[in-house]
């Protein structure tokens, strides 16, 4: 991958993460964008009550991944970081 296509990957990314965190921080909240590997990996810290939520596994694949993937289909998967 180029620098340049990496680049837009992760401005897509970003600007997907942007569209779901009003609804995180409406539970306390929020999902910080970490790094994306050159897989296509995208690594996020899930903030606030979604940090030491039980369902934080949930609301990443469910919501956060689901998201990401609908507006980015070429990222692989989505995952957390301690």
């Amino acid at each position: 991958m180029t620098e340049q296509e990496r680049n837009d990957l992760e401005t897509r990314v970003k600007a997907s993460i942007e569209k779901i965190r009003p609804y995180l921080q409406e539970d306390g909240g929020d999902v910080q964008f970490v790094r994306m590997t050159d897989e296509k990996v995208v690594y996020v810290e899930l903030q606030g009550h979604c940090g030491s939520c039980p369902y934080a596994l949930m609301t990443l694949k469910n919501g956060v991944e689901s998201a990401i993937k609908e507006d980015v289909p070429e990222i692989v998967s989505v995952e957390r970081v301690e």
